[in-house]
């Protein structure tokens, strides 16, 4: 696919924005520029919450965007989008997104990103990357969705390349490359099969396997969904595949909560 180069003449949204808390939570740096904002509202629950927001209303192609978040040793949060984001047509090139996540020894961040909806022949890149230091704690979820099923959307063609990495002291212990093209959206059941909306949630910590038993009784009671879980070595991974982005969205919330997790205050469920 093209980058994006042939494209110069056309308007695109570039954005970066970053957090670094340090010591109790304090703001320690924040820096912002183009479409990409962050907020930290008053706190009102246990631990801080960073709320991302592109304000270009959504991603097409050539558009660039950037969120990281950095955590002190010790400090917990939780970090989220203010709105689902939005994948539209491309008219050529793709949109690119980075996701950057450090904490410090004995850290804990949710991140828990409004899921992402594709629209027909948009074509978007996205890398997440945590690094973590002893003892740290991190709970990762990414949905992606195939249009508005209220509104009759359907994708017959996208393009997505979603890569998740994880590091503990410079050492990979999760990694997960998810690629959608017009194929995979018609591969049946071995893919996505009938489902227009798809989640994960890694939860990876010291003992996050011994949640696996409470998450699959969970996950055995929920509706409109399938899901399946497995737990092995400090990783907890939840995979969830439903027909639209309500009955995801509300087994994920079922599942962060069922982990001993706060959700966002800006989750709409």
């Amino acid at each position: 696919m093209a980058d994006g180069s042939d494209l110069l003449g056309l308007e695109r949204a570039r954005g970066a924005a970053r957090v670094a808390l340090g010591p109790d939570g304090k703001l320690l740096r924040l820096g912002q520029q183009g479409s990409a904002k962050a907020f930290l509202p008053r706190v009102h629950g246990p631990v801080p919450e960073v709320v991302f927001l592109n304000t270009s209303g959504g991603l097409t192609g050539g558009d660039r965007l950037s969120f990281a978040v950095d955590l002190a040793p010790g400090v917990s949060a939780l970090a989220t989008t203010q709105t689902a984001e939005r994948a539209y047509a491309s008219a050529g090139g793709e949109a690119r997104v980075t996701v950057d996540l450090s904490l410090g020894a004995g850290a804990t961040l949710d991140w828990l990103p409004q899921e992402t909806i594709l629209f027909d022949r948009s074509a978007l890149s996205r890398r997440t990357t945590a690094d973590l230091g002893p003892g740290a704690r991190l709970m990762l979820a990414e949905a992606v969705v195939l249009g508005r099923a209220a509104m009759g959307e359907r994708v017959a063609q996208t393009t997505l390349c979603d890569w998740r990495e994880v590091r503990r002291e410079g050492r990979p212990v999760f990694l997960e490359p998810l690629r959608l093209t017009r194929a995979t959206l018609g591969a049946g059941p071995a893919c996505l099969g009938p489902h227009r909306a798809v989640a994960t949630l890694a939860l990876v910590a010291d003992g996050a396997e011994d949640a696996l038993g409470p998450v699959r009784d969970l996950l055995s009671t929920l509706a409109e969904v399938e899901a399946a879980a497995s737990g092995w070595d400090g990783r907890l991974i939840v995979r969830l595949m439903a027909a639209d982005a309500f009955p995801l969205k509300r087994a994920m919330a079922a599942v962060v909560m069922a982990t001993g997790r706060a959700l966002p205050r800006v989750w709409q469920i």
